[in-house]
């Protein structure tokens, strides 16, 4: 892996959607703060992915199945306040970036593809949740736009287990390096 021209992307690993979708959450967050501690101690740059939205949801349509559900009362607390910010054990600190999404790929509609041409990044380290929307979506579009891949799989989470774990062992192997945390950590620890 050429550090210098790789970045971690974070995804949608906000307060309220990491309570929501990790269990058991604490466990999910010592393994995010691993990895997330080995690419910095590495130099490598980390983006954080967040899903956010204007007051009064605009970016909405009704036509949007998944992202209609949003507007209701129950998921609006998701997107507001505390529970809409970047889990605070994860970040971002200083160094970090920090890309505001509106749709479930971390590409569509935000300058992710600017500041990684910026940086010159040919290599992209994803985790987070869910792994059938976010990582999913993000992991497609970056294959097709001829990025290399990794995934950290046990930083990654869903509601529905058979779905990760059919994703993380048979679909995400088709594009990408699948690591766990333990193994991100080893890989940059000894090059």
């Amino acid at each position: 892996m050429d550090i210098a021209h790789t970045a971690l992307l974070a995804m949608d690993c906000q307060a309220g959607i990491v309570a929501a979708y990790a269990q058991p959450a604490e466990d999910f967050i010592g393994r995010a703060v691993s990895a997330l501690h080995a690419a910095r101690t590495a130099g490598m740059p980390v983006v954080h992915v967040q899903v956010g939205f204007r007051p009064g949801l605009p970016e909405i349509s009704p036509r949007n199945k998944l992202f209609a559900a949003l507007n209701s009362p129950e998921w609006r607390k998701f997107m507001e306040g505390p529970l809409s910010s970047i889990h605070p054990a994860l970040g971002p600190e200083p160094a970090d970036i920090v890309v505001t999404k509106h749709r479930v790929s971390a590409f569509t509609g935000t300058d992710l593809e600017m500041i990684l041409s910026a940086k010159d990044i040919g290599t992209l380290v994803l985790f987070g949740i869910a792994t059938s929307g976010v990582v999913l979506s993000t992991l497609l579009h970056a294959s097709d736009a001829d990025y290399e891949i990794v995934v950290i799989a046990d930083c990654c989470a869903d509601r529905d287990y058979v779905l990760h774990k059919a994703l993380v062992e048979n679909l995400f192997p088709r594009r990408a390096l699948v690591l766990t945390s333990s193994e991100f950590a080893d890989l940059l620890k000894n090059g």
